[in-house]
Parts: structure tokens; sequence; C-alpha cells
């Protein structure tokens, strides 16, 4: 393994300016390489981990590609306020998708993905931590835990499944009666059956965290290239030559796709197959909530997640696989808040009326890994998508574990799991 000393920069162009490619950004230019990103949006851009919950969870170490995920799909297929839904279209890469994802839906695919995802969860906390240390760097981390929200008992079962294989894993966890789960938040009513708890979640403002992650990168002189789209490649001898843009070509020793739902449209003539469907979801935001909890929450039948962020309050929710459609469906949103009062009954409906709504489009493979590491086909070409709805919560490690990658050593964790064509 080459120490830094020893190490030899490289130029390496970032193609995306979301939370995974600014946090690879960050581990690359420490380890003391030239880094640009080309953005396809505007300066100020809204991406897809802006307006999401801001949750920090090595609790999620079942994929979503799990055993019930698609007869779930099929009975929340016809309603429109569910959480979970597959717009029906003709697509030849939609049906590929959702053929993958049922054929991963299957104990023997959580088996082998737990720990990996509980090791980069815990990673990735651990970076939260150390970028949180550093001077001005003050984006909202709370490390509470998160509550399990459970208002029947078949969700309580399911979910004391889940404490006993977290415990398994070496993970904090504990199922909370009503009585206990009102101690950890004194300061607003639940109607629940009951509570799971990981002591080891954390949360963040996901503005606050962009912005300090933005002057690390202007430090450390990383730069910035807005309103540039892939629109092409110049390839040689298996190498990426050049990155043909809006804005003209641009030539680097390293590439990395890191578009999240965009990435598989900047890969034309490329011939890679890297199955991603976007996968939208909402939020609101409470500036001034009648009850602020201490914890972040999720509304375990509802799948809302519920994130306390200095005086506000967001609420976040929906997995719908709808194409690369930025539209907002009212009635996925309604899905949203109409569930809210039914767990925490200091809140109304009207408490919602208004509010803006935020969307975003999360990169979805069809297993529910995300994809990081090299392609086989083009040496100086690499990926990191994927995410789905942990972008945020994954991004530092998957920034650290691409930078050793880009810089020829060997990753501090295994990634075959992750290998971007394992689906080729």
């Amino acid at each position: 393994m080459l120490s830094y000393s020893q190490l030899k920069p490289k130029s390496i162009f970032i193609l995306g300016g979301g939370i995974i490619g600014l946090c690879t950004a960050y581990y690359a230019a420490r380890k003391g390489h030239r880094v640009t990103i080309l953005e396809r949006g505007q300066p100020g851009h809204d991406c897809c981990s802006l307006g999401n919950a801001g949750m920090i969870v090595p609790s999620h170490f079942v994929p979503l590609a799990a055993p019930g995920m698609v007869a779930m799909g099929l009975r929340m297929m016809f309603d429109s306020e569910s959480p979970f839904h597959i717009r029906p279209r003709f697509s030849l890469t939609l049906m590929e998708w959702v053929w993958k994802f049922a054929r991963s839906c299957n104990a023997g695919h959580v088996a082998r993905s737990a720990p990996l995802l509980r090791d980069l969860g815990l990673a990735s906390r651990r970076c939260y931590e150390d970028l949180a240390a550093l001077p001005g760097n003050d984006f909202g981390l709370v490390k509470r835990g998160l509550l399990m929200l459970c208002r029947e008992d078949s969700s309580l079962r399911h979910e004391s499944k889940t404490v006993e294989l977290s415990n398994s894993l070496g993970l904090a966890a504990e199922m909370l009666s009503p009585k206990q789960a009102a101690e950890l938040e004194p300061n607003l009513r639940l109607t629940i059956a009951g509570a799971a708890y990981f002591p080891q979640d954390c949360h963040l403002s996901p503005e606050k965290f962009f912005g300090a992650i933005g002057r690390q990168l202007r430090e450390m002189n990383v730069d910035v290239r807005f309103n540039t789209e892939v629109i092409g490649w110049r390839l040689n001898d298996g190498r990426i030559r050049a990155v043909e843009t809006t804005q003209g070509e641009f030539s680097a020793d390293e590439y990395v796709l890191a578009g999240g739902s965009w990435s598989p449209g900047m890969m034309r003539d490329l011939r890679i197959s890297l199955p991603v469907q976007a996968g939208k979801g909402y939020s609101v935001t409470l500036p001034s909530p009648p009850k602020l909890p201490g914890l972040c929450a999720i509304l375990t039948e509802a799948r809302v997640a519920v994130t306390p962020m200095g005086d506000s309050l967001r609420f976040a929710g929906t997995m719908e696989i709808a194409g690369m459609d930025q539209s907002i469906d009212v009635h996925r949103v309604r899905g949203i808040t109409q569930s809210i009062p039914r767990y925490y009954p200091d809140f109304k409906p009207e408490d919602f009326r208004d509010l803006p709504v935020w969307v975003g489009l999360r990169p979805c493979s069809p297993d529910g890994l995300p994809y990081v590491g090299r392609f086989g086909r083009h040496a100086n070409l690499s990926v990191a998508t994927g995410h789905a709805m942990m972008g945020l919560s994954l991004a530092p490690i998957t920034g650290k574990l691409m930078a050793e990658v880009l810089s020829d050593e060997k990753p501090s964790m295994e990634l075959g799991l992750l290998n971007p064509d394992r689906h080729a």
C-alpha cells in the first residue's frame, strides 16, 4: 500500500456534485489529488440529499431488496397514498430492474449483505464524527439514537426480529414499551404499541452539512464547475481519454461517475450495464412545530422518517419508482402528512397545510446495495452511486473508499458485493 508521501497525485474528475460526489472529492483531495467536480446543475442546485431525513443509520443493515418486498409492492400497487409504489410503464430497463430486484429479495442476500451494511454504517458514523470535529464544521450532528415507532403488534414482532439480528451483529438495540419510549421522548405524546431503539444511530441537518463540506473543498482548492453536463466520451485502448460536456472536452487521469439517478444517462456509448432506477421521495419541514422530539424516528407502518433539525422538524417518506419524473404527487404527500397524527397526537393535519414540498430522486440498484469501485471495461472509470435511501448515511465512507481505489490502494473494506459489474 502506498503511503501518503509515496502517492503520485492524479487529476480526477468527479461527475456529479451531490453528497456522494462531494465526499469523494473531499477524501481524494486529502490524499493530495487534483480534483475537479463537474455538476450539471447551477450553483446552489438542489440534489437528492438536501431535503432528505438527514439520518445516519447503522441500524439499516437490511437492504431494500429483502424478503416480502415484492409482495408488499403488489399490495400497495393500487393505493395512491402508499409509501412504496412502482409505476407501471413500458420500459425494458425497468423490466430488467424489477426482475433482478425480485431475484435479490431472499434471505440469503440479506445474510450476505447485512454485515457489510453494518460495517459501512458504523464506519460512516465515525467519518461524520471526525468531520464534525473540524473547526467551524457544525452541521447539527446529534448522537442520541433512533426510535422505530410501532402502532401494531405485527410491526412490533417484526422489529423484535430486527433487534435480535442487530444484537447478533454486534449493534446495540432493544425493544421498548410505550412507557419506556415516552421516557426517551418526554416533550411529546406518543400513540404506539411499543418501539425499537437503536442508540448508535444519529442525525444531522443536510443543508448545514453541504455548507460545511463545501467550505472544506474550497479550502483544498477543489474546482467545481457548474452547468456542465456530460454528453459523451472519447475512448482509446480500454481507457477514457476525455469526457465531452456542454462546456467542452476535459481530460484527466481518473473519472468517477457520481451522478446519482442520472449516472446511467452519462454512460452512453460506454457499453456498460448499470441498472439504476430513480426512487422518488418527498419531504415537508415544519419551521415551528407544535412539539419537537429529541430523537429521530421512523413511523414504522407508514414508513415515514421524522427528524428534528434545530428548531424545525422534517418528515420524509415514500419510495416511488417512476422514472426521472420529478413532479409532485399530492396523494403521496398526503399519505405522509396524514399518518403523522396517528403516532404524534399533538400534531394535526392542518399543521401541514400549504407547506412547500421537496422531492428528490434516489438512485436504487436492484439488489439494494450501492455501486462502489472501478468498472472492468475501462481502467480509469469508477462509479459511486446506487445508495437509494442511504446516500447521506453512507456518503463519507463511500468517499473514503473511492479515494483509496483512485489512489491504487487496497480498500480498507471488502468491496466485492459492491462491484459495479455485478449485474453485467
